[in-house]
């Protein structure tokens, strides 16, 4: 579907003109700021970048500016200040739900405020109006091998929609810099809008034959009408989906994920293109995938000693990953140095709801067993648990089995966060991204010179 001038005035009034109000009202307030910022201390030094930082991935280096959520080393996660244990109590819930809504902290990553429930509700009827495939994605998706990854599937499907884009669209018409905010907060909606049903869509063409399941017919929330359009009746899943939607929306701005759409966005490309880079490093196995291999490794273990182990049992097939070269999935963070709030968020959720379950009682001992085993063995820098390492136990019980399709669930979610910070990118009119580069040969003479 192409947008005339006429038609697009038609969508921009079902994409929630609320929120975008009070969005557009503290775009102007932000960029005086950090003018004013740049006017008085544009010298001023953040960051200086040793040789092991410049090779080792630029760990630790303060050199991009991320508004909408940031991550102390012992503190964890924070979205707009605000910790994990404070959405979940402050965010509104859906009727008779214990747990926050993720169109909440979409509101709040935009705008900085925890929304009320009207605000909440306002950005659910958007997104729902906004939420059907269109039928040259469809059929893009249906042209691939039924065992592509779903993660090759969830980026195509996004690139495949971009011929919808607003953004691009308008670009090409010669629209002003002082459009950019809105029309990518339009794009950005429409595409939020249809990513649970591109992501039920690819989940229930890769597993269960095809037979698709229509959106819920009521004004069911985001998470919850995912979980019924993957299948999982569970009112307990519908539960689960809102929370992990929710703690897996951001982690600041140099994640692979957040990074790469933030890097895509400085060219001005559309929201589609970002979106899909920043999937496609997602997707690799020291990002997203990890919670895959937490659950691969469990069942090895399962398999090893036929069901729930022994502490000893456990004891002794961790020390045997260590030392074959191999680490612990779950364990450990680029950034953390505690147990990262978002696996205590579905520890409580275990703990209420499944504290029986098999997997939750092998992933509860590894709780207590790994971090002393990392500490003994020396070599990692964090011997909490990660986000990762709870996850897949907890998709696992309610009967989504799929490991492969666990990072799409994450890049759903994930998009919140980028597509927000993209929207205030091009709203304080950041640059193209441009690091300077050097060779070794350059690096090497500089120490000679020094030395």
């Amino acid at each position: 579907m192409r947008y005339d001038t006429d038609s697009t005035q038609v969508v921009e009034k079902t994409l929630n003109p609320g929120l975008k109000s009070r969005l557009m009202a503290k775009i102007p307030v932000m960029q005086a700021e950090v003018r004013d910022l740049l006017k008085a201390h544009g010298d001023f030094k953040i960051s200086d970048v040793t040789l092991s930082q410049a090779y080792g991935g630029m760990r630790g280096v303060k050199c991009m500016v991320t508004e909408t959520s940031a991550v102390d080393p012992m503190e964890g996660i924070r979205f707009r200040g605000y910790t994990i244990p404070e959405l979940r109590e402050k965010l509104p819930k859906a009727p008779g739900g214990e747990e926050p809504l993720p169109e909440g902290v979409f509101n709040l990553l935009l705008t900085g405020e925890i929304p009320s429930a009207e605000e909440v509700f306002a950005t659910t009827l958007a997104w729902r109006k906004h939420e059907t495939l269109p039928e040259h994605a469809k059929e893009a998706l249906d042209r691939l091998p039924i065992d592509a990854h779903p993660m090759t599937q969830f980026s195509i499907g996004i690139l495949a929609m971009q011929y919808d884009s607003l953004f691009a669209n308008k670009y090409r018409e010669g629209m002003t810099k002082t459009e950019y905010p809105e029309v990518l907060y339009d794009d950005s909606m429409i595409l939020l809008g249809r990513l649970p049903q591109l992501a039920a869509y690819i989940y229930r063409r890769s597993y269960h034959n095809g037979v698709h399941i229509p959106p819920a017919e009521t004004n069911m929330d985001w998470g919850g009408n995912l979980a019924h359009m993957m299948g999982v009746p569970n009112e307990k899943f519908k539960e689960l989906m809102r929370l992990y939607l929710t703690i897996h929306a951001d982690h600041e701005g140099g994640n692979v994920s957040a990074h790469t759409t933030h890097l895509v966005g400085s060219a001005l490309s559309d929201p589609y293109l970002c979106l899909s880079a920043g999937m496609n490093g997602l997707a690799g196995p020291l990002h997203g995938l990890a919670n895959q291999e937490v659950l691969r490794w469990i069942v090895d273990l399962k398999n090893r000693f036929d069901g729930v182990p022994t502490r000893d049992q456990m004891v002794e097939f961790i020390w045997e990953t260590l030392n074959s070269g191999q680490v612990i999935p779950g364990y450990g963070h680029a950034v953390l140095r505690k147990t990262d709030p978002r696996y205590t968020a579905q520890r409580e959720f275990a703990l209420k709801h499944l504290e029986d379950d098999e997997n939750f009682r092998i992933v509860h001992m590894l709780y207590d067993v790994v971090p002393g085993i990392l500490q003994e063995h020396g070599k990692a820098k964090n011997p909490w648990p990660n986000v990762d390492a709870h996850s897949g136990c907890l998709l696992v019980h309610y009967g989504v089995t799929e490991y492969d399709f666990y990072t799409v669930l994450f890049g759903v979610s994930r998009a919140m966060g980028v597509l927000s910070s993209l929207i205030w990118d091009r709203s304080l009119r950041l640059p193209l991204e441009r690091p300077k580069s050097v060779t070794t040969g350059w690096v090497k003479q500089q120490v000679n010179i020094k030395e």
